[in-house]
Parts: C-alpha cells; sequence; structure tokens
C-alpha cells in the first residue's frame, strides 16, 4: 500500500501542475479575448486623443503665429507713428511762421530790417519744413477749385460762387498734415455752393 500511495502521489503533483495551468490559461484567455474584443475601441480611443492633442498644438501655433504678428504690427505703428504727439505740437509752430511771413508786405519801402527778418524767417521755415519731412510729415494743400475731400479737409463754411462748382474749393484758411498716410490735422477750407438765383 505503501506504493500505491507513493504511486498516487507523484501522479497527484501533475494534476496539480495542471490545474495550475488550466487555472491561469482562463486568465491568458480573457485578456487576450479582451484585446480580440476591443482593439478598435483601444485604437480609436489612441486617435482621438492623438486628433485632440494635434488641435490643441495647431491652435497654439496659430495663437503664437498671431500674436507675433501683432507685436510687429504694433512696433511697425510705434516706429511709424510714435511722433505723432510731437507733430502735433510743431504744426503750431509752422502756422504762425507762416502767418509772421504773411504779414511782412513785400514792399517795404526799402527797409534793410524788413528785408532781413523776411529772408530769416524763410530760411527757419525751410528747415523747419525740411526737418519735418524727414520724419514722414507732409502738408495737406488743397488748390483752389479741388473738390472737397471729407478724409482730408474740413469745410468751415460755404460760399456761393460762379467760379468754383459746388463742393469744390473756394479758399484754405489752415493747411492740413498728414503723417506717414496718417491725417494728422484736416486743411480748414471754405467750399463753394451753387448761387441762390440759378
Amino acid at each position: 500500500m505503501a506504493e500505491r500511495d507513493d504511486e498516487q502521489q507523484p501522479a497527484e503533483e501533475p494534476t496539480q501542475e495542471v490545474t495550475g495551468e488550466q487555472g491561469e490559461a482562463p486568465l491568458e484567455e480573457d485578456s487576450e479575448a479582451h484585446l480580440e474584443e476591443h482593439p478598435e475601441a483601444l485604437l480609436e480611443d489612441l486617435r482621438a486623443k492623438a486628433d485632440e492633442n494635434w488641435n490643441h498644438y495647431l491652435r497654439a501655433h496659430a495663437e503664437m503665429e498671431n500674436l507675433r504678428r501683432r507685436h510687429e504690427k504694433e512696433l511697425e505703428n510705434a516706429h511709424k507713428y510714435g511722433l505723432e504727439k510731437f507733430a502735433n505740437e510743431l504744426l503750431p509752430v509752422i502756422d504762425s511762421l507762416e502767418m509772421g511771413l504773411a504779414s511782412i508786405p513785400d514792399d517795404d519801402g526799402g527797409s534793410d530790417v524788413a528785408a532781413k527778418t523776411r529772408e530769416g524767417m524763410e530760411l527757419t521755415l525751410k528747415q523747419l519744413r525740411s526737418a519735418v519731412e524727414k520724419f514722414g510729415i507732409q502738408p495737406v494743400e488743397p488748390a483752389i477749385g479741388d473738390t472737397l475731400d471729407p478724409e482730408r479737409h474740413q469745410a468751415m463754411s460755404t460760399q456761393e460762387s460762379t467760379e468754383v462748382a459746388p463742393n469744390g474749393v473756394t479758399a484754405v484758411m489752415q493747411k492740413g498734415y498728414l503723417l506717414n498716410d496718417r491725417l494728422l490735422r484736416p486743411a480748414m477750407v471754405m467750399v463753394a455752393k451753387a448761387p441762390a438765383d440759378s
């Protein structure tokens, strides 16, 4: 009997090993079955996450490009129009010199003082105009008969006229100025209207 017990024991051990292998086999089969059942779902989930990350990247990249462009534009405008306040302060000085020159009579009766004053003011005005032109400041000087441009002219009053077409400039009261194509000050003008009797 003892021999039979010994014979049975080895027989039991392989049975336990087989049972262990059989116990593990269902786990492996479950995970393989799970992978076989859901690989598309897993793949779709990974694709959705990849698409989401790609969209986040594209949005961040676009935002950075927009910020870069906006910064460049603001920097360009700062360089281009940074003198606007200073230029507005210079315009009355130019106006005063022009009015001063206009007040000196052409025929001064041979007075040397008036001639030298005129010459000095003309040179000063020429230098000032040259200096402001270097920085992009240009005058807006409509000619008599030009059509009123509401973008650059300010109509101060109207005047009946047969010589100038209606809505045309009959007189310039004050010149306007541009800074790099941006209006600093409109030209103040008088505008023609049709005579009342026509």
